[in-house]
C-alpha cells in the first residue's frame, strides 16, 4: 500500500480511539511523500502514541477481558428441526439477494443517502423495493458501480460475487473442518489456501500481507493495520449464527476466533454482535427483541453498544425511520464509510422501522448508503429468518436462480441450497465432533 495511504489511515484510527495525534501530523508532513519506509516506519512509531485525556470508552479486546466487561451473557433456547431448516434456507437467500440489491451503489464517497435517493426518484423507484433500475442514459452525476451488468433490475441471473458472500461461505467450509476448535491460525491458513490476495480487502489484506511476511495472531490484526475496526469482521459473522440458532453467546464466543485475525476493539465487536444477532433472531418475537438480545455480547462501554443503544432510543421514543437516519449520519458520518460503527447503527435502524418486511428492510438498509452491499447482506440474513421463507419477495429471489459465485478456490458456483443443507446438517449435529484437520 502507498504509505501516504496508510499514515491518513492511521491517524484518522488513532484520532477516533481518542490518541494525540499532533505529533504525527507534523512528523508525516516532513516525510518524503515518496518514501514508503519512512512513512511505514511512522505507522508503526503511532503505536506508541498516547491519549489526549481522560477517554470515556472502554474497549477490550482480549476475549476474557472482553467478556469480563459483560454484566452477563444472553442464554440459549431451542429452535424446532422444521423451523430451524426453513430460516437457514431464507437466512442464505435473504442474506445474498440483500448483497446483490446493495452491490450497485456501494461507493460510500459517492453513493451517499442523499444521492441514492435523488437517484431512486428520478428513476421512480423511491423508496428502493427491488433492484435497482439503470437509467438510459445515466443523469448527469450518477455512476453505478461497475458490478452493475449483474446486480441491476432486469439484470440478475444467478448472484454476482462478493466478499461478503465468500466469507460466509468460507466459514461454512471452516465449521465443517474445525467445529468449535476453531482458530484464527485455521482461518489464516484457510485464507492463504482459498482466497487470491486482491479479492480480500481493507483489514483482511493487511492481515494477509501480515502473514504472508510472517507474522501471527494476534500481531496480524494490528500491524500495520488501520482498518482494525472497519466492518470487514462484521460481514463474517453470519453463519455462527445460523449454526447456533438461539444461542447468541456461543456464537459470538466462536466468531472471535474468526474477528481476532484481522481486528480489534469494535472491529471485533461488530462481529459477535452481528452472529449473535442473527442468533437471536431465530428465537425473536420480533427485530428489537433480536437486537435487544445481540447488544449483551457487545461490551456496555464501547462506542458500539453506544451507538445501538443510541437508535434503540430513538425508536422507542417514536421517531421515524428519516429522522433516526439523519441522527446517525449527523452522530457517526466522521467515521469512514466502511466502519463498523456508523454502519451497525444502520442495520439496526433500517431492522426496526422494517415493522418485519424483509423488502422494507433491505430496501432502507441500502437506501442509507455507506457500506451498501454488506449491510444488505446483514440485514438480509436477519430480516430473513424473521420473516421465514414464505416472507420472501419472488422478485428478488428468483433471480438468484439458486446460485453464486465465489472467489474461493473450488467454490464457484455454489447452490445456495447446498450450502444451507450442509449449514442445517451442523445446526443439528452440533461442532463438538473431532476436527478433520488443519
Amino acid at each position: 500500500m502507498d504509505g501516504r495511504v496508510l499514515v491518513a489511515y492511521e491517524v484518522a484510527q488513532r484520532q477516533e480511539t481518542g490518541y494525540d495525534v499532533s505529533e504525527a501530523i507534523k512528523a508525516a508532513n516532513s516525510l518524503d511523500p515518496s518514501d514508503n519506509a519512512a512513512l511505514f516506519s511512522l505507522v508503526d512509531e503511532m503505536s506508541d502514541l498516547s491519549r489526549t485525556g481522560e477517554w470515556a470508552y472502554e474497549e477490550p479486546t482480549a476475549f476474557d477481558d472482553l467478556r469480563e466487561s459483560l454484566p452477563s451473557a444472553p442464554g440459549a433456547e431451542r429452535v424446532a428441526a422444521a423451523d430451524l431448516s426453513d430460516k437457514i434456507g431464507a437466512a442464505w437467500l435473504g442474506r445474498i439477494a440483500g448483497c446483490n440489491l446493495g452491490k450497485p451503489v456501494e461507493q460510500g464517497d459517492h453513493w451517499t443517502a442523499d444521492h441514492i435517493r435523488d437517484y431512486l426518484q428520478i428513476a421512480g423507484a423511491y423508496p428502493l423495493r427491488d433492484y435497482v433500475p439503470v437509467l438510459d442514459p445515466m443523469p448527469a452525476g450518477f455512476e453505478l458501480v461497475d458490478n452493475w451488468p449483474e446486480t441491476t433490475k432486469g439484470n440478475v441471473n444467478g448472484s454476482a460475487r462478493d466478499d461478503d458472500i465468500d466469507y460466509p461461505i468460507l466459514t461454512l467450509h471452516l465449521l465443517e473442518r474445525h467445529g468449535a476448535s476453531l482458530t484464527p491460525e485455521h482461518v489464516g491458513r484457510a485464507w492463504r489456501t482459498l482466497f487470491p490476495l486482491e479479492q480480500v480487502y481493507t483489514a483482511e489484506r493487511a492481515a494477509y500481507v501480515n502473514m504472508v511476511q510472517g507474522h501471527r495472531p494476534p500481531e496480524t490484526a494490528t500491524r500495520r493495520n488501520p482498518f482494525r475496526e472497519w466492518i470487514g469482521a462484521q460481514i463474517r459473522g453470519d453463519v455462527f449464527g445460523y449454526v447456533f440458532a438461539g444461542d447468541p453467546w456461543s456464537a459470538a464466543r466462536l466468531s472471535y476466533q474468526d474477528a481476532a485475525l484481522s481486528h480489534v476493539g469494535n472491529g471485533i465487536y461488530g462481529e459477535m454482535w452481528a452472529a449473535a444477532l442473527v442468533a437471536a433472531a431465530f428465537t425473536a418475537a420480533d427485530a428489537r427483541e433480536a437486537i435487544e438480545t445481540s447488544l449483551q455480547v457487545v461490551p456496555p462501554k464501547s462506542r458500539l453498544a453506544e451507538a445501538i443503544r443510541r437508535v434503540l432510543d430513538l425508536q422507542a421514543a417514536g421517531g421515524t425511520w428519516d429522522e433516526a437516519l439523519a441522527d446517525i449520519r449527523t452522530a457517526y458520518g466522521h467515521y469512514s464509510w466502511v466502519h463498523t460503527i456508523n454502519n451497525a447503527a444502520a442495520v439496526v435502524a433500517a431492522l426496526l422501522w422494517a415493522d418485519g418486511d424483509y423488502t422494507t428492510a433491505v430496501g432502507r438498509v441500502v437506501m442509507s448508503g455507506w457500506d451498501t452491499d454488506s449491510n444488505g447482506a446483514t440485514v438480509g440474513s436477519v430480516a430473513a429468518i424473521l420473516a421465514g421463507s414464505a416472507g420472501l419477495p419472488h422478485h428478488l429471489i428468483d433471480p438468484l436462480h439458486d446460485r453464486t459465485r465465489s472467489a474461493l478456490f473450488g467454490f464457484d458456483n455454489s447452490a445456495i441450497s447446498d450450502l444451507a443443507r450442509r449449514t442445517v446438517r451442523l445446526a443439528v449435529d452440533g461442532l463438538g465432533a473431532t476436527p478433520l484437520g488443519d
